[in-house]
């Protein structure tokens, strides 16, 4: 058997896992090295930069190892030009800091770098900044009253009425719950009751942004928070979606995570001690909960589980989607609603869409169909029915198990705070 790559032209994009034990060591590696770049063109496209990178890099030591490996390879100048490729475009997304910072002439040279400090301090986070309000509402966020409740009294409230807090108000809380709950949404549509900022970071890509200066992003990403809630007297929500990347216990931790995380418990403290009037709170969302040590829990003041729709959010739901699609009119969402039970927001909106395809495929694969000319009516979906979505639910189950879902519970049991 051939010890090197067996495609001479490009890097394969991936049709399998990349640790095939049909394939050959230099083909696993070549695998590994076009998945992570294929990911990263699709995190770079997103404007994940920090994403971006990681998968760049990953893709680089696959094909550094590669080349090492099989140093006659005939192959090793493509994959080189391939690892100088991935790294220009890494130091292109390093340097993408927005526009040069601009000065105070008339500030003295010290102010002037701390002004220069924190605009590029900003535009290294440019990306998570939303300075027009969030466009949703708290009517979009089906169900969850007790969350919602939790949220406007400690986030809304004191940005209306301080003085009616005199011991002061919750500056973090803490959103857990099983995936596709509406963690995220909740967060937002708090955000859209303020005239103020909400700011959005991604902890994992915290973690991985600008390989490898987790401690400093996070001394930076508060930085510049405070800065928009002192300078600007607004409030201001940082909301951190997958904490536990950041923040949650690990056996085999390495220095880098370790400092990260205390810096972020020492900001939190900052926050929770230090500015008592300051309208800057901290929302985390995590899906595992049971990761995170105490020490973190200790400075959420609120902890909320964002718990799978109830049977009328479930309803709801259905109503909201449905009405979008043409159905029969035997169908109907509390019958939907008693069908689907177990399933989460997101599942729900994934299977209405599901139902819809399966309608638009049966038109594109009828034997009497054309390409609609000028004039002409193109065909249209036939109406939906019962039997369909329990069609769908054969072939797509809830993505949370009833074993998930006592965990939560269990969890709560000890650890929730509303």
């Amino acid at each position: 058997m051939s010890q090197t790559p067996s495609d001479p032209e490009v890097l394969r994009p991936p049709t399998g896992p990349a640790d095939d034990p049909s394939m050959s060591a230099p083909q696993q590696l070549e695998r590994t090295a076009s998945m992570c770049a294929n990911e990263a063109i699709k995190c770079d496209s997103q404007g994940a930069r920090g994403m971006a990178i990681t998968y760049y890099q990953q893709a680089i030591d696959a094909l550094v190892k590669l080349i090492n490996l099989y140093p006659s390879s005939k192959l090793n100048p493509l994959y080189k030009d391939k690892c100088n490729s991935y790294h220009e475009r890494i130091t292109v997304l390093q340097q993408a800091h927005g526009v040069e910072p601009a000065v105070d002439p008339s500030a003295t040279p010290e102010e002037q770098k701390k002004s220069i400090q924190r605009q590029e301090d900003e535009n290294d986070f440019e990306d998570l900044i939303m300075r027009d309000k969030p466009d949703v509402t708290w009517d979009q966020v089906v169900g969850l009253e007790e969350a919602k409740s939790s949220l406007r009294e400690s986030i809304v409230y004191p940005t209306k009425r301080p003085d009616l807090f005199p011991l002061g108000w919750p500056k973090g809380m803490l959103l857990y719950g099983p995936p596709g709950t509406g963690k995220t949404m909740l967060a937002a549509a708090t955000a859209n009751e303020m005239d103020g900022y909400f700011i959005s970071a991604d902890a994992s890509s915290l973690m991985s942004k600008w390989l490898g200066e987790a401690e400093k992003n996070v001394s930076k990403l508060f930085d510049m928070a405070r800065h928009y809630a002192e300078k600007e007297s607004k409030p201001v929500i940082l909301f951190m979606d997958e904490v536990d990347s950041l923040l949650g216990s690990r056996q085999n931790e390495i220095g880098g995570e370790s400092r990260s995380r205390n810096q972020f418990l020492t900001e939190m403290d900052g926050i929770n001690t230090k500015g008592k009037e300051l309208m800057l709170y901290v929302i985390g969302a995590t899906n595992k909960p049971w990761t995170l040590d105490w020490p973190f829990l200790r400075r959420f003041q609120k902890r909320i589980y964002v718990s799978l729709p109830t049977q009328d959010a479930r309803q709801n739901l259905f109503e909201q989607y449905t009405t979008k699609l043409k159905t029969d009119y035997r169908l109907n969402s509390a019958g939907l609603a008693k069908l689907f039970d177990g399933y989460s927001a997101s599942d729900i909106k994934d299977v209405c869409q599901a139902a819809q395809i399966m309608t638009v495929h049966e038109i594109f694969d009828s034997p009497d169909y054309t390409e609609p000319v000028e004039g002409d009516e193109p065909p249209q979906p036939r109406d939906l029915t019962m039997s369909d979505f329990r069609k769908i639910m054969e072939r797509r189950k809830p993505s949370v198990s009833p074993d998930m879902i006592r965990s939560y519970h269990q969890w709560s049991t000890e650890y929730q705070a509303l």
